[in-house]
């Protein structure tokens, strides 16, 4: 492609995003289609001869875009919703361009630099102290297992990535069983192993885990001959929004010399809403923190947040210096970083410029204003459910996410009623919310967290609910 096709098509996918972002709200959420419907219309072999850019994107338009669900639409309230602030996308657009592989210092530093600077923005903006470096991971399950290695090696004493876990002692790591799969996945990925996963009970509103109880199974697995390694809080879980006492898990963590992670991967980013922080005192005592900016802050996917007090475990546990990859020129006033030794893959995006981009254009005073009435469209919605006949709140708002239940009519099987309804709301195509299990119950989640969510978009969703259960 010559530079004069390159400019012409790059002009028209910034017309078509451009036009896509203004009408997504016009699509159902969700596409209508079965299984195998858009891989039939795929040709079985790829082309011998390249192919027109005109036939190309006529395709991409009939036969990619109706199967696709639109997680930029407004009234997307399944899971976490997955921005990506328009500023932020022209950011994406340079990115792409440059197409830059940023491992290290002298491969572009200056992604290497602003990386640095943003996430001191970052570490200001959800109010942590001084003492916190961070580092731009791409998913808060990266940061999890980069995490978890972490407090592995802490705690046999730097020997398990050379010796291995054979002839160890057998390490335990203590969560409650609101946090989300990441966790699991870093525990078998470490070689710690699911059954070394100690799940220690909920309680309160919060379904938070019980102090007590962690304390009782770290003095259970010591009396065993075992070597608790740490503990994983979680502040803002995935499923209700579950949220740990930090105070209570890090004086626990400090008496037994464990090491704290906490995924804060959605609720993060409300902490940049001094009023919010009351969800976590005692997240200055951590070892590790994650959250993701693109999930509620605007950032395209993926970027995530890695905040960590002593950096220096991270990379003890993670750099690995062949001398192909050494930088040679280090005689500087600045001291040189290199991020590629602070993550798992050995490649980095540059992420960095678009938080630079969103942070700028929107300021955290515009995207605090967007979480605070994402937050406060949940809790009004939440008590218009309420107010229904035959529906129940089951977990009152957490911030911007809560789950309620059809109560049916007498004789139906509730979670099957339930199941009907959620189907029957989303393939009506006016919003997308999914399911959880609250106590082995089958409940309907909500969470608002779309970047253009509008009143207008959540009163839509209300008006769904009434009349989809009034026809099941």
């Amino acid at each position: 492609m010559d530079i004069k096709s390159f400019q012409e098509w790059s002009r028209k996918a910034a017309d078509w995003g451009a036009e896509y972002r203004d009408k997504v709200g016009d699509f159902p959420v969700r596409p209508d289609i079965k299984p195998g419907d858009i891989i039939k219309q795929l040709p079985l072999s790829p082309p011998e001869a390249g192919e027109p850019m005109e036939k190309i994107f006529k395709d991409f338009e009939e036969i990619i875009m109706p199967g696709m669900t639109h997680w930029q639409h407004p009234r997307f309230f399944a899971y976490f919703a997955s921005n990506a602030a328009p500023a932020a996308v022209v950011a994406d657009y340079l990115v792409t361009a440059m197409s830059a592989q940023c491992m290290l210092w002298q491969t572009s530093p200056a992604a290497t630099e602003l990386e640095t600077r943003i996430m001191d923005w970052l570490r200001q903006a959800i109010g942590l102290p001084e003492g916190f470096d961070g580092v731009i991971q791409d998913s808060a399950s990266s940061a999890t297992l980069a995490a978890v290695l972490t407090m592995r090696e802490r705690a046999l004493g730097w020997k398990g990535n050379k010796e291995g876990l054979f002839g160890q002692k057998r390490l335990r790591v203590y969560s409650s069983d609101q946090v989300h799969t990441s966790i699991d996945r870093a525990i078998w990925f470490s070689g710690i192993g699911e059954d070394n996963l100690v799940r220690i009970p909920v309680h309160g509103e919060l379904r938070a885990l019980d102090p007590e109880k962690l304390e009782a199974a770290i003095e259970d697995d010591l009396a065993k001959g075992y070597l608790p390694a740490g503990i994983i809080a979680c502040v803002g879980g995935t499923s209700v929004g579950a949220t740990d006492d930090l105070i209570a898990v890090t004086k626990i963590a400090k008496k037994y010399d464990l090491y704290v992670h906490v995924d804060a991967a959605w609720a993060g980013s409300a902490m940049i809403c001094e009023e919010f922080r009351h969800y976590w005192p005692g997240i200055e005592n951590a070892d590790s923190i994650v959250f993701n900016p693109h999930k509620w802050l605007g950032a395209p996917f993926d970027c995530s947040a890695h905040f960590i007090k002593d950096a220096g475990s991270l990379t003890k546990t993670l750099a690995i210096h062949p001398e192909y990859l050494k930088t040679l020129d280090t005689d500087n006033e600045y001291p040189v970083t290199n991020y590629s030794e602070w993550s798992i893959p050995l490649g980095r995006r540059f992420r960095a410029l678009k938080l630079w981009f969103l942070l700028r254009y929107y300021g955290l005073s515009g995207l605090g204003e967007m979480i605070r009435n994402h937050v406060s469209y949940a809790e009004n919605l939440a008590t218009q459910i309420e107010a229904l006949p035959d529906f129940e709140i089951v977990t009152q708002p957490m911030l911007s996410l809560f789950s309620f239940r059809y109560l049916g009519k007498e004789g139906d099987d509730l979670d099957e009623i339930n199941l009907k309804l959620l189907n029957a709301i989303n393939a009506d195509g006016r919003t997308y919310l999914t399911q959880t299990k609250v106590d082995g119950k089958f409940v309907i989640r909500i969470q608002i967290g779309q970047f253009e969510t509008r009143q207008e978009d959540v009163d839509i969703c209300f008006t769904a609910i009434k009349e989809c259960a009034a026809i099941i």
